[in-house]
């Protein structure tokens, strides 16, 4: 903070504006990350001193009070040791999130859509704004694919951890005898790209369709060509959009979502960790699931790569997932040397 405070203070500053609003940006990340950490040790002292009045007093009710806030606090510490922990430069960005279903047909259609409920339901716990870019439904139930952005600090650090193949066992409500059933859908995850980043999109290289958007939307979807199909030709990158009736909003919507995967491989490419986005997709199947949802013969879901499990499958459909997220963070150091050595 001190060396960006003291770069804001030369006389040249303003003189690009680009860098300066750059430096700014930095500067005032870094003011907020030191904001949290007072605020919380400022609770904790605050905790000592209450405690220490509530049991000189020997008030029962002071202490519980102190039991619960002390709760509270120990969550927030959490939250930013999570934070602590996203240190590489996109982790602060919005996430791009995307779900297609698994082979299964209704099954892991209406599982893709259980999983778009529960991420939309952890964005909402998290007072993050969701928007549903692309949605395609499915014929008979559930949906074919979907993508979703979340704006929020640190939305992608966060949600990079739940990349991977999804398993679900369950009694199928689609089976007339009542038969179990295991599916699979895939969750991938992009870094938004900040519009200052910039990435070149040769016109040329690019080949946009319009077709009519499919699904529910009463006559403007069925007599409109509002849907938008992007085709990146050099690296045969595909995007579509069709949630907005405008077909200038749709392209739009695509051309973001075209530059946050160009970004990503960008990203991929200069770190040299992995393979390029594409070949980075696991098969949609048995034998690649990073995590198993079972809710039949018994209640459990286990992610395969940290050991973290939990009984209570209700709270994790409704968007309580910070556990597994902050299992996989905490572990991905050791994972990684273990992929790379592999």
């Amino acid at each position: 903070m001190a060396a960006l405070e003291e770069k804001t203070a030369a006389t040249d500053f303003w003189n690009d504006q680009d860098t300066a609003q750059a430096v700014l940006k930095e500067l005032n990340s870094k003011k907020t990350k030191l904001q949290e950490w007072e605020n919380a040790f400022q609770q904790l002292e605050d905790l000592h001193l209450m405690l220490e009045m509530a049991e000189e007093e020997q008030d029962e009710s002071a202490i519980r009070d102190v039991d619960a806030e002390s709760r509270a606090l120990l969550k927030k510490a959490k939250e930013l040791e999570l934070k602590g922990l996203l240190s590489e430069e996109e982790d602060e960005k919005n996430a791009i999130l995307t779900i297609h279903p698994g082979a299964g047909g209704t099954e892991s259609q209406d599982w893709a859509q259980m999983l778009m409920r529960m991420y939309l339901r952890w964005a909402e716990r998290h007072n993050f704004k969701t928007e549903i870019m692309d949605l395609q439904p499915g014929e008979e139930a559930g949906i074919k694919s979907v993508t979703i952005e979340i704006k929020g600090p640190y939305a992608y650090g966060f949600l990079k951890s739940e990349v991977g193949v999804h398993r679900l066992v369950r009694i199928s409500p689609f089976d007339a005898g009542g038969r179990r059933h295991t599916s699979f859908a895939s969750v991938f995850v992009l870094p938004e790209m900040d519009e200052d980043v910039e990435i070149e999109i040769n016109p040329n290289d690019l080949r946009i369709d319009t077709f009519r958007a499919s699904g529910a939307g009463g006559q403007h979807v069925n007599r409109t060509d509002s849907a938008v199909r992007i085709t990146h030709i050099p690296t045969g990158i595909v995007v579509t959009c069709q949630s907005e009736r405008s077909q200038h909003k749709n392209k739009a919507n695509a051309m973001k979502i075209l530059k946050a995967r160009l970004y990503q491989r960008k990203l991929e490419e200069e770190r040299a960790k992995r393979q390029k986005l594409e070949e980075s997709k696991s098969d949609i199947a048995w034998g690649n699931q990073i995590r198993s949802y079972v809710f039949h013969p018994y209640n459990l879901v286990k992610d395969h790569r940290t050991g973290h499990e939990t009984g209570d499958i209700q709270r994790v459909m409704d968007g309580e997932i910070d556990d597994f997220i902050y299992a996989y963070l905490l572990k991905r150091p050791e994972l990684e040397k273990s992929k790379a050595a592999n």
